[in-house]
């Protein structure tokens, strides 16, 4: 049972996690699994990671359809992305339960920034908007989905950070399409993930239903702000590096005073 407190807690936690969502396309466990454990107060983090997987997952369903509605979705890369990574969503969470992994974690911080970097570099970049699966670019988007599902599962995070820019990478799209499409692949990794948990009961339930209630009023501001800003060139791209930029900053400061 959770308290009146954590439930409040949990349901602002979740708000700003739906909101993030719907933005950016990512930001949800990294942002997820903090709160859980430092605001909420979860005092395990395998089972903060496992409640927020499922709560993502859940948030970011609502989140893609809000995007879907608005015809940005690019399903015939999205569908395959997602599928070739939840095979790696599923290796990486066995091996992120029997790993401590806070070295990879900074590595991992630190390809944000180089991440964040490349975007600000490419924000004035058109796209193309309607990109479809080929068979040009089908090796690149299986063998991204498949990276990006395994880092995924390993660090119990939805991805999102790590698929927008690969989506942009393998198909060449917009980074607006790339936020939608993402969300296929944030739910499928999440889902994948929290049922790894689940299975080794580390899920909060009452825990996740409360922060996706909270999640679902965040999305809606998250999309129409997310469409707002698509509409002035490279406005988009700088908020998505900013927003990289400051949770890399925070992994790199958790986990260098760890260590």
């Amino acid at each position: 049972m959770i308290s009146l407190m954590q439930g409040v807690l949990g349901l602002a936690s979740g708000a700003l996690v739906g909101f993030s969502l719907g933005l950016v396309g990512g930001g949800g466990s990294i942002l997820a699994v903090p709160l859980m454990v430092y605001v909420v107060g979860v005092p395990d983090p395998h089972v903060a990671i496992g409640t927020s997987a499922m709560a993502v997952a859940a948030n970011a369903a609502v989140n893609l359809s809000n995007h879907s509605r608005g015809g940005t979705v690019r399903w015939s890369c999205a569908l395959p992305f997602a599928a070739a990574g939840i095979v790696g969503a599923f290796a990486g969470s066995i091996l992120g339960k029997m790993l401590d992994g806070q070295r990879l974690l900074a590595l991992f911080a630190l390809v944000m920034l180089l991440i964040a970097t490349l975007m600000l570099k490419t924000r004035a970049r058109i796209g193309l908007p309607d990109v479809k699966m080929d068979w040009t670019n089908m090796p690149a988007i299986v063998g991204l989905g498949l990276a990006t599902g395994t880092l995924s599962g390993f660090f119990g995070i939805g991805g999102g950070f790590l698929i927008v820019p690969a989506l942009m990478l393998a198909t060449g799209m917009p980074i607006m399409n790339a936020v939608s499409s993402s969300l296929v692949a944030v739910t499928a990794f999440g889902l994948t993930t929290a049922t790894s948990y689940a299975w080794s009961g580390l899920v909060s339930w009452q825990l996740a239903a409360v922060f996706i209630a909270g999640g679902i009023a965040g999305g809606l501001i998250g999309t129409h702000l997310a469409r707002s800003l698509a509409a002035r060139r490279g406005a988009l791209n700088i908020v998505f590096a900013a927003v990289i930029i400051a949770v890399a900053l925070y992994m790199l400061a958790r986990t260098l005073s760890l260590t």
